[in-house]
């Protein structure tokens, strides 16, 4: 059984958090990410376009938060994306998920329930 990605109705932190990373990622550097869908925001530092400054929305974010979204370069983004993980999806905590989360009104994400083995299941 495969249970839902929350991602795919968040998105809360693309609309909530400054994505920025070394400008070497930038498809123009030889990286993934289109240079249209940053703003250069230092001498070696580029933002996401829309996260540069409070309140953030990515301009790759499709949607609504806490609905339904979708991130429209996905394949193409970057590190900071590919990095950040949602509450308890590797078996760990992310608070910064939370503060994503509760920014738009959505509950924190919770650890998936064990099932509870009987003795006669236990191996």
């Amino acid at each position: 059984m495969s249970e839902s990605n929350p991602c795919l109705t968040c998105g809360a932190c693309c609309a909530y958090f400054r994505v920025s990373f070394f400008w070497g990622e930038c498809q123009s550097a030889g990286g993934s990410v289109p240079d249209e869908q940053v703003i250069q925001i230092s001498p070696h530092l580029v933002a996401m376009r829309g996260t540069e400054y409070k309140p953030a929305r990515c301009n790759a974010l499709l949607g609504d938060v806490g609905q339904g979204t979708r991130c429209t370069i996905y394949e193409q983004r970057s590190s900071p994306c590919r990095d950040f993980q949602a509450s308890w999806a590797n078996g760990e905590h992310n608070p910064r998920c939370d503060d994503a989360r509760k920014a738009y009104g959505l509950p924190p994400l919770t650890p998936p329930v064990q099932p509870e083995l009987s003795p006669d299941r236990v191996a």
